[in-house]
């Protein structure tokens, strides 16, 4: 039987075929002049699923207010939306089906696409610098697509700020957490690279959405 935190939390995994479909994009992030782009190159989209389809909703800015995000709170950033190819993809389809699957969201809910290289720079660089965090959601997703050269980034859960994790995992190749954001919280360890004079990269996916509350 599950218990209420576990229902909250769910560890689901991508097929081969679309880690091998969605990899390969991942090589072509920009960086960005944010406070974090040199080390966490992105794209971000908004996408909402439609009759077994993904739709790509119109451009927009990411902004989260300061009490949610202490490191880049009330910054609007602007990233460079995904590629149209990447977005009507198989595997971006399947992994968007198991998000909306897992959490019971309708056609038509917006769906916040984070696409990011986490690149290695001198020494040990930041995965998390918002520490423990929640992003101001009710469903987050993270799924991890591969790992080169690094040491750590173990993805944490936490029931509160200020316990313990309860989860400590090494998210990879389609591996894919679950979590109600407005629940529980969540960081991840910092990376190193394990040879110091190659490129050592975490290529992650996160998934989130609040849900539209309607009028009876």
């Amino acid at each position: 039987m599950n218990t209420p935190l576990m229902c909250n939390l769910q560890l689901t995994q991508l097929s081969d075929h679309a880690v091998t479909e969605l990899a390969p994009s991942f090589q072509y992030l920009p960086h960005t002049s944010h406070a974090d782009g040199e080390y966490r190159l992105r794209r971000y989209s908004i996408v909402q699923m439609h009759n077994g389809k993904i739709e790509h909703l119109p451009p927009t800015d990411f902004v989260q207010s300061n009490d949610i995000n202490h490191f880049q709170g009330n910054v609007v950033r602007h990233f460079e939306a995904l590629d149209e190819a990447l977005i009507h993809c198989d595997g971006m389809l399947e992994m968007c089906e198991l998000f909306q699957s897992a959490n019971a969201l309708p056609d038509d809910q917006p769906i916040e696409i984070h696409q990011m290289r986490i690149a290695v720079l001198n020494g040990e660089t930041p995965t998390s610098p918002e520490g423990i965090h929640q992003d101001g959601f009710e469903h987050i997703a993270v799924i991890g697509i591969d790992r080169h050269n690094i040491k750590g980034g173990e993805f944490l859960v936490y029931k509160d700020k200020t316990a313990s994790p309860f989860l400590c995992t090494t998210l990879q190749h389609g591996e894919m957490a679950i979590l109600a954001d407005d629940i529980l919280w969540h960081n991840a360890h910092p990376i190193k690279a394990i040879k110091k004079h190659q490129q050592g990269y975490w290529d992650v996916f996160v998934l989130t959405t609040k849900e539209i509350k309607h009028d009876i």
